[in-house]
C-alpha cells in the first residue's frame, strides 16, 4: 500500500530534540509513523505524512513537540468524511467556502 502524503512542506509539526526525553510516546500515538527512535531520542523521519492530529504534542510530557492541530486541508477532509459533507478546511472562506 502506498504511503499517504498530505501536502509537501506545509506541516506545522516541529520537534525540539534538546527537550526530548526519549519516552517514545509520540511514536506510540502517531498513526502515520512520522517519528523514529535514534540514539535514545526521536526524530522526524516523514514530516509530510503528518496529518496534524495533535496526538504527539498532547502526549509529549517533555513539551518537545509542537503542531497546530486541526489546521490545513487534512482536517477539512477528515471533517467532511465524518460529517458526510464536502471537505472544507476554511482556507478558501474568502472564495465562497471553496477548499483550496
Amino acid at each position: 500500500m502506498k504511503e499517504q502524503i498530505y501536502l509537501n512542506n506545509v506541516v506545522t509539526l516541529e520537534l525540539d530534540i534538546d527537550k526530548c526525553n526519549g519516552c517514545m510516546m509520540c511514536m506510540t500515538v502517531c498513526p502515520h509513523h512520522v517519528f523514529e527512535s535514534k540514539n535514545k531520542k526521536v526524530e522526524i523521519i516523514n514530516k509530510d505524512a503528518c496529518m496534524e492530529c495533535g496526538a504527539c504534542e498532547k502526549n509529549c510530557a517533555a513539551k518537545a513537540i509542537t503542531v497546530r492541530s486541526g489546521v490545513g486541508c487534512a482536517a477539512g477532509i477528515i471533517k467532511g468524511t465524518l460529517s458526510g459533507t464536502e471537505p472544507c478546511c476554511g482556507c478558501g472562506e474568502k472564495n465562497k467556502n471553496k477548499c483550496c
